[in-house]
């Protein structure tokens, strides 16, 4: 069986020249049962709109086997629209997806999107407003299984604390990378050790669906 990708930037495999930024589907496979195979659809920008546009999706869905499991991950980038209806039309849009997957006898998997690192006065701040909340509902309605990242990421960064949170993230001071040579205090894309953290999450929520399929 094979585990499908469909996000944005914090789930994508980032390109060289933005090491060492880095999104959580470019580790998961470390953390899942030898045999499973991650492919990652995820884009930079993406948005529930743009990923059908730019054909990601039906690329997607021609790689779905029957039993896969496909990870939805979207709303960094919706949620920036400011349209009256934005959060009724990502909502649309995920269940159309969901519908996608299983008139392929494919099995979606709904994920809030990870929190953000913003601090007040040394409390997390949420940042995603009604989209995560969305999520949940629709995960509830169609009763298909959910990951709610929101939550879990705001755990984690929570527990690390506004200064210890940073190393999570793509922060690196001038000169200290080829990369940004100018420096980079970047709060929503993760470092390679923010992306481990989140694929751990990520793996441990999804094992029970990849154990029922997976012959190793």
């Amino acid at each position: 069986m094979a585990v499908l990708l469909a996000g944005d930037s914090t789930v994508a495999a980032c390109p060289p020249h933005e090491a060492p930024m880095s999104g959580w589907g470019a580790s998961l496979g470390f953390f899942l049962p030898l045999g499973t195979v991650v492919r990652n659809f995820a884009k930079g920008g993406a948005t529930t709109d743009s990923l059908r546009a730019d054909g990601l999706w039906n690329a997607l869905l021609s790689e779905l086997e029957p039993a896969d499991l496909v990870l939805l991950q979207l709303g960094h980038n919706d949620q920036k629209s400011d349209a009256p209806d934005a959060v009724d039309h990502y909502r649309d849009n995920l269940a159309a997806m969901v519908a996608d997957v299983h008139r392929r006898a494919g099995r979606p998997v709904l994920c809030t999107s990870v929190q953000r690192r913003r601090f007040d006065g040394g409390r997390l701040v949420d940042t995603h407003g009604a989209f995560p909340t969305a999520v949940r509902e629709l995960a509830s309605e169609l009763t298909v299984p959910l990951v709610d990242l929101t939550r879990r990421t705001t755990a984690l960064l929570e527990s690390r604390g506004e200064d210890g949170s940073r190393r999570l993230f793509t922060h690196l001071p001038p000169g200290a990378h080829p990369n940004y040579p100018d420096g980079v205090a970047d709060d929503t894309h993760f470092a390679y050790a923010g992306a481990d953290a989140v694929a751990e999450i990520v793996a441990r929520e999804i094992q029970p669906f990849v154990e029922e399929n997976v012959t190793v």
